[in-house]
């Protein structure tokens, strides 16, 4: 799925954990990060494109696709925001890259967001595709949100309930999460879903990526309540997409104005809707992502 790319594998952090990527290009160095319940393959279709003029480097966040599944700990810590984003920071460095842009998905974005906060002077600028920060959507569910997030609550539930109920029928399960929040299941390339497919049907892969929504729910809303205490704020050019017929956009806030708020000056943070895109934005439009991402890292 990516041409002349390169595989590497890269064990990382105090914990040592294995990840995952393939890197190909050459030119100033951009990282992407997918979301849930994908894998760097989400990334195919924009990333040799984006590799003409960039290095690009795609990776699987820590108990996701091929990278590691380390142990929680009984605060979840081992699949915190924070952990993935150091995992990402020594990655770039391994491979000799002290500064770079990223562009995450999903969690992907998430991991972005708090690298954004614990690691300012390593990106150079960010893109967060479709979401809205942690703290704010668990600060203004409804009832209209708690439907379209309902996978929000019902993962965060203690171990190993929800593991149990969707190894019932986990692939059939993975389809209706990929097929849902205004996208379809076609829309992933039938490579990119096999290689979904093949992780969800792991039980300890299934835990992980629980485990990252029990975090979140948890020691991420902890760091993210002590980073909004010291003032921290996104303080490099940020571009944020999102997908117009999704759930993010239907919020009673647009994204732009809440993202806004998030940075140390409005002016900082750009970006729209695209529409006719539900939430999985890369594989419905990738053209249209591509463009967008090229012109921003490029300004």
């Amino acid at each position: 799925m990516f041409g002349d790319f390169t595989t590497f594998d890269l064990t990382v952090g105090p914990d040592a954990v294995p990840i995952h990527g393939v890197r190909g290009g050459d030119g100033p160095p951009v990282l992407l990060l997918h979301g849930f319940p994908q894998a760097h393959a989400m990334w195919a279709p924009v990333a040799e494109e984006l590799a003409r003029d960039h290095t690009v480097v795609c990776t699987d966040l820590r108990g996701y696709g091929e990278s590691g599944r380390p142990e929680s700990g009984d605060d979840h810590a081992g699949y915190s925001f924070r952990a993935m984003a150091a995992d990402q920071v020594e990655v770039m460095s391994r491979l000799g890259f002290d500064g770079f842009a990223v562009a995450g998905h999903d969690r992907g974005a998430r991991v972005t967001h708090r690298m954004l906060l614990d690691h300012p002077e390593r990106v150079t600028r960010a893109a967060l595709l479709d979401i809205l920060p942690t703290a704010y959507v668990y600060g203004h569910v409804d009832r209209a949100l708690a439907t379209a997030y309902y996978h929000w609550f019902f993962f965060i539930q203690p171990a190993d309930l929800p593991e149990r109920l969707i190894s019932a029928d986990p692939v059939g399960y993975l389809h209706t999460l990929l097929g849902g929040w205004g996208s379809g299941l076609d829309a992933h390339p039938p490579q990119a879903l096999a290689a979904y497919e093949r992780a969800f049907a792991d039980p300890a892969a299934r835990h992980a990526m629980l485990e990252d929504y029990r975090a979140g729910a948890s020691i991420d809303l902890e760091h993210d309540a002590a980073a909004d205490g010291a003032g921290q704020r996104i303080s490099v050019p940020t571009l944020v997409l999102w997908g117009g017929a999704g759930v993010v956009g239907a919020n009673a806030e647009s994204p732009l104005q809440v993202w806004r708020r998030a940075a140390v000056g409005p002016d900082l943070v750009t970006g729209r809707a695209l529409p006719g895109a539900g939430h999985f934005l890369v594989d419905e439009q990738p053209d249209v992502v591509l463009g967008e991402l090229r012109d921003f890292l490029r300004s």
